[in-house]
């Protein structure tokens, strides 16, 4: 039995608030809005049981390379200023350094927070294809 295969397009979003639309309308649509729309939420759909198939799918990433370009280090600053303003105060040293960090183009982006996410082990049931 083939798995099902789900589609997102890069040309379709470029803030990870417009991934999330993406990921509503292509992988949840029952669920619409109807979920955290962070990065552990996220995490929690991929394992199945919000609209997902239990047993893990395909996810083919059509235009990633504008995707990483767009959920790049400007995309993160942006996501990491927000961050600040709402985490606990024991966390806002680390992601003060994380935000000057991307500031200098350097570490994770937001696009690979969501392939870190996505390739994890724990969905080894998940086929990336990135195109």
């Amino acid at each position: 039995m083939s798995k099902r295969e789900y589609v997102i397009d890069g040309n379709n979003f470029s803030t990870l608030e417009e991934f999330w639309d993406e990921i509503d309308d292509k992988l949840i649509p029952e669920a619409k809005g109807d979920w955290g729309r962070n990065l552990d939420a996220f995490n929690d759909i991929l394992y199945g049981g919000f609209g997902t198939p239990d047993d893990g799918f395909i996810l083919v990433w059509k235009n990633s390379d504008l995707s990483k370009e767009r959920l790049g280090y400007d995309e993160t600053v942006r996501q990491l200023e927000k961050r600040l303003q709402r985490c606990h105060p024991s966390n806002k040293a680390h992601v003060k350094m994380q935000l000057e960090r991307a500031k200098r183009d350097e570490g994770s982006t937001v696009f690979d927070w969501l392939l870190d996410i996505i390739t994890d082990e724990n969905h080894s049931d998940i086929e990336l294809r990135l195109e």
